[in-house]
């Protein structure tokens, strides 16, 4: 079979009316290299329901979570930060799907700010040839930013679990983020990501590691793997401000290049998603406070999107990337 042939794969992921834009250039870059799929919205608020079910989508299947919780998560939900109620509900986005549709037998899980550069078939063929049920993929940190021993050894951003063979797995992690949840490390722990780091030793007949590091980047390891090799891009910590405006915070250096073929196609599609949302009367409010981005230490580079175009902003100043770059 080619390589670059799919069958049917059924992604999940969860955000709320905020991070709307990030959630429809996702689906774009879904439907550019992984189509046959469905990607299935675990929707944190019945206002990102709503935009969803209006702009019918055909390959989106929105779930609406004030209809799916169950005793357990509401009995926390009121003790844990918005985004640490949505990492306790990763483990259980999987089991939305598999209640939803029957026929679905694996459910692959994707951060909400990943995005698809090419097809993730080769990531699908080494999985299924080590005949596991759970697929996790590692941070692979470029040494200068290695935080393995805060935030793990291993990145929830693409994470595949079967529905029958990954379900011990998955109920396991379940209870753990019942447990204890938070944005902190402690006593090993530290959300829901930490918890994966005991996987491979503890599920060692059910879990399998991606092999193929390359495949996927972030800004903590894009200056140590060729681009050219990556499924995927995970934009993490960029966020959409006002006056149009897109910050990465964290103090991260990009190499040469990176910005032109990489985050500049990004902002273009989110360029196109606050477009089609501001189309539907929705304006994309601001994804993090002034006050706590002024907190974050080591504000790198800025980008503006003005009319569609994605510019590029450095210490204020700003500079369009030439087409050449």
């Amino acid at each position: 079979m080619n390589d670059n042939v799919l069958l049917m794969e059924h992604y999940v992921t969860i955000f709320d009316r905020l991070f709307l834009p990030q959630g429809l250039a996702l689906y774009e870059s879904l439907k550019r290299h992984a189509d046959p799929f469905t990607l299935w919205v675990v929707c944190v608020d019945d206002q990102a329901c709503d935009l969803l079910t209006q702009l019918q989508h055909a390959h989106i299947r929105p779930l609406r979570l004030s209809q799916l919780e169950d005793d357990r998560l509401r009995g926390v939900k009121s003790g844990r930060g918005p985004g640490e109620y949505c990492w306790t509900l990763t483990p259980y986005s999987f089991k939305f799907v598999f209640q939803a549709d029957a026929s679905v037998q694996r459910v692959t899980y994707l951060d909400a700010d990943l995005w698809l550069r090419q097809s993730p078939a080769p990531v699908f063929k080494e999985f299924e040839a080590s005949g596991k049920s759970v697929l996790i993929t590692e941070h692979a940190y470029s040494p200068e930013y290695d935080h393995s021993e805060a935030s793990g050894h291993y990145c929830v951003q693409f994470l595949t679990i079967t529905r029958h063979g990954g379900e011990t797995v998955r109920q396991w992690w379940e209870d753990r983020c019942i447990e204890w949840c938070f944005a902190r490390s402690e006593n090993g722990k530290f959300g829901d990501q930490k918890y994966l780091d005991a996987w491979p030793t503890l599920f060692e007949k059910d879990v399998h590691v991606l092999a193929d590091k390359e495949r996927f980047l972030a800004p903590w390891n894009v200056n140590r793997f060729p681009r050219g090799n990556a499924v995927a891009y995970h934009f993490h910590e960029l966020r959409l401000m006002p006056d149009q405006q897109v910050w990465l915070v964290g103090g991260y250096k990009l190499p040469d290049g990176v910005v032109a073929h990489i985050y500049k196609p990004y902002l273009a599609d989110l360029a196109l998603a606050v477009r089609t949302l501001n189309g539907l009367g929705f304006a994309a409010l601001p994804q993090m406070p002034t006050t706590a981005l002024r907190k974050k230490s080591g504000l790198s580079q800025v980008w503006r999107l003005i009319r569609g175009k994605p510019l590029f902003v450095e210490h204020a100043r700003i500079a369009p990337l030439a087409a050449s770059d």
